[in-house]
């Protein structure tokens, strides 16, 4: 494998060619004509322009992709997160064409691809799932029969969905005929798959994720485990690794059945099986993510492994070096999403130009970024910047170490999801690790954020007052 197309953009894109380039593998970079002078497209060793700004035209355009693949004569393509990663018809026409996927097989994609298909293909592995129904449902009085039967509040959710599309939480059965059209409305619109079940809504539910990797020879290893219950819009915002709950017990638990889970579709390369927890440390099969995952780089700082060095040699035909008995947990790792969105806002996007944008450097602090000084926001995609990472030997340094990063990171020009950062890591909530995915709607309110930069705005100017004052006072002192 001498040189990859890497199909995305941003930081993801940029993460993939570091290790394409520690590992002497030139790179190729796609673009969109909106993102002509990213930092992405420099980094490359090789760069084309695949279409327009919309992602259709664009990063969504696989046969564009493999056609520019195969005349750049690329051995492989890696798709990084989102766009067509998760795609099984594009993962099999990379490879019917000769070309390496750096991802699972289609047939596994497609599988875990389904939250039906992929809780019907764990069954027989004895895997805990939350109770419910594991078909298509459309008709509301059978809806309503299966709700009596597992008890009220349920989860309506779509069978192909993702991002909290296509789910309603249901308290009440006279709010369920209502509730299960829209989310069918909803999934249909953003699946173009209407279908939908019912599983009983876990209440306090912490959200917590197992990193897998599998080669072509039968090993699949677990990387332990990722804490993303802190969540906006069911989209996670800040995620560590180890998670603060867990037992070793538990944890070995947890791992084993992620990868039953991987091996039930017949898993290749690096996944994360998505686990929901109750408030008895009771967890349940949530889903299957068939690719590398944003939060990525916390598993990398804890467990000094490159994922995406991995990825590229199980794609090579590579069998695992590494033993079960050969990882383990060192220190503590943090990652905030640095979104350009408004926090005070709703997290709505904030659109503009980066007038001034400096990212924090040192020991311990880890940002894998897409964007530089001058350039703008384009609206057509997803508004992360970049991912701040903090590592260190506690959970309590590596939280210390995030506010600190936080301060330092100066970004002017568009609002972003910074002090919001900084809320969740000095909340008290979150930092004696009792918090769920209701953290936001339990905790946070724009009027709280907006109170505390008044505050600490008001705190700066008596401080600066103070010093004037005492400037004042030495230049009038006589002078012998």
């Amino acid at each position: 494998m001498k040189k990859i197309l890497v199909a995305n953009r941003g930081e993801i894109a940029i993460r993939v060619m570091k290790t394409a380039r520690k590992m002497s593998i030139k790179t190729i970079a796609v673009y969109s004509t909106a993102d002509r002078h990213a930092p992405h497209v420099k980094f490359a060793d090789q760069a084309v322009c695949i279409g327009e700004a919309p992602s259709k035209e664009s990063y969504l355009n696989g046969k564009k992709i493999i056609e520019e693949a195969i005349r750049l004569k690329a051995d492989a393509i890696h798709p990084g997160y989102g766009f067509l990663s998760e795609n099984a018809a594009f993962a099999k026409a990379v490879t019917d064409s000769g070309i390496t996927f750096i991802g699972p097989r289609p047939k596994a994609i497609e599988m875990m691809g389904s939250k039906l298909a992929a809780k019907e293909a764990v069954k027989k592995y004895d895997i805990p799932m939350v109770p419910g129904i594991d078909e298509a449902i459309a008709d509301a009085d059978k809806a309503k029969v299966i709700a009596r039967e597992i008890g009220f509040p349920i989860l309506i959710k779509a069978s192909a969905g993702g991002g909290g599309k296509g789910m309603r939480i249901v308290e009440k059965e006279k709010d369920l005929e209502s509730q299960m059209e829209r989310a069918i409305s909803e999934a249909t619109s953003a699946f173009g798959d209407g279908s939908v079940f019912i599983e009983k809504y876990v209440s306090s539910p912490r959200h917590i994720e197992i990193q897998v990797m599998a080669d072509a020879h039968g090993n699949i290893l677990y990387f332990f485990e990722r804490e993303c219950s802190i969540q906006r819009r069911h989209q996670k915002v800040v995620e560590e690794a180890p998670s603060a709950i867990l037992t070793p017990e538990l944890r070995k638990e947890m791992g084993i059945a992620a990868t039953k889970v991987a091996r039930s579709c017949d898993y290749l390369g690096a996944g994360t099986v998505e686990f929901l927890m109750d408030a008895d440390h009771n967890f349940y099969f949530l889903e299957m993510n068939t690719r590398l995952q944003v939060e990525h780089p916390v598993t990398e700082l804890i467990t000094g492994v490159d994922l995406v060095e991995l990825q590229i040699r199980v794609a090579r035909g590579e069998e695992l070096t590494l033993k079960q008995e050969d990882l383990a947990i060192r220190g503590h790792a943090l990652e905030l999403r640095v979104y350009a969105e408004d926090p005070l806002n709703n997290f709505l996007p904030s659109v503009g130009i980066l007038e001034r944008y400096r990212l924090p450097s040192g020991e311990g602090i880890r940002v894998d970024n897409g964007f530089e000084e001058g350039m703008e926001i384009p609206i057509y995609y997803d508004p992360m910047l970049a991912k701040l990472c903090t590592y260190g030997k506690s959970r309590q340094e590596a939280i210390q170490l995030m506010i600190e990063a936080i301060d330092r990171y100066e970004v002017e020009g568009v609002q972003t999801t910074l002090p919001f950062g900084r809320f969740v890591c000095e909340h008290e909530a979150f930092r004696s690790g009792d918090f769920d995915t209701h953290f936001v709607k339990d905790y946070y309110a724009p009027e709280v954020l907006l109170h505390k930069e008044e505050e600490e705005a008001g705190i700066a100017a008596k401080i600066a007052l103070k010093q004037y004052l005492e400037d004042q006072k030495l230049l009038r002192l006589p002078t012998s």
